[in-house]
């Protein structure tokens, strides 16, 4: 597996990271969303220090986890392949009904 250097910034602070190629993406996505959530932290509330900032951004963004897991199990959710398998079993059923109907 390859791997690449990147640099991200998370609330100012400079990190160099190691990833895939194929991960790029989601590890940006990820760095946006933790970014994201320590400034709002800093932001709106009497939080100071990095270190305490970041402690709080990881447990609100693992709370935000913990209940999208919940509502997938009680299913008030679907994860993703499971819509696309339920879609691709919808769509061959849809043409075996229609290729019958084309038959008659």
């Amino acid at each position: 597996m390859t791997t690449k250097q990147i640099e991200a910034t998370i609330l100012g602070q400079a990190y160099r990271l190691a990833c895939s190629p194929e991960t790029e993406a989601a590890l940006l996505e990820a760095v946006a969303r933790v970014d994201s959530e320590m400034s709002k932290i800093r932001t709106h509330s009497n939080v100071r220090g990095t270190d305490r900032i970041a402690v709080m951004a990881a447990l609100s963004i693992a709370s935000e986890l913990l209940r999208l897991q919940s509502s997938v199990r009680h299913g008030e959710a679907f994860p993703a392949e499971e819509i696309r398998r339920t879609m691709r079993q919808m769509n061959e059923q849809l043409g075996a009904v229609i290729e019958q109907h084309n038959v008659q």
